[in-house]
């Protein structure tokens, strides 16, 4: 009577350890394939050129701002209190205007992160089919990615490493 609850939980055991087994595991590293990829070193080109554009125009904010309040400085001795307030609030507006804009473009919700999205989005995509081409050729169950984050993989054994695949699925040579 005791061994028969041992006999159903060994059935069960084999019954479901069969399928465990036949469950396959990989992982990629998509930062290694991104920069692989010909098509990225375009986008972050015109990500750069785009980012130095609004940097200058963001130095000339700021560089405009210096000036003013130099040119307050040198005439404070000659200004009328209203002169100097309304000066003062001159820079002071010019200051706001100048962190907007630094926000617009380089904030959370910014426009350089917007068209970071969109210039990678296609470029992301056809990775992404590669990979699920990959995984449903090799059988795997769960690809996981290196670059994501140390809490995503701790060890890994390079003989499980699907990203050669991938570049070879999207029709890049390694050299």
């Amino acid at each position: 009577m005791n061994n028969s609850p041992k006999i159903v939980l060994l059935l069960l055991f084999m019954l479901f350890g069969s399928q465990l087994r036949a469950q396959k595991f990989g992982y990629i590293d998509s930062e290694f394939i991104l920069n692989k990829h010909p098509d990225y070193k375009v986008v972050q080109d015109e990500l750069a050129k785009l980012s130095n554009e609004w940097k200058k125009e963001a130095q000339s904010l700021d560089q405009e701002i210096k000036e003013m309040y130099t040119q307050l400085k040198a005439e404070e001795v000659l200004l009328t209190e209203e002169m100097y307030q309304q000066r003062m609030a001159d820079i002071k507006a010019k200051e706001k205007s100048s962190q907007e804009y630094n926000s617009r473009i380089f904030g959370i919700n910014g426009v350089y992160y917007q068209k970071q999205a969109e210039l990678l989005q296609p470029l992301q995509s056809k990775i992404y089919d590669a990979i699920e081409r990959v995984s449903r050729k090799n059988n795997l169950a769960v690809l996981f990615d290196k670059a994501a984050g140390p809490s995503a993989i701790i060890y890994s054994d390079p003989r499980h490493d699907y990203s050669e695949f991938v570049l070879e699925e999207l029709g890049i040579d390694e050299n």
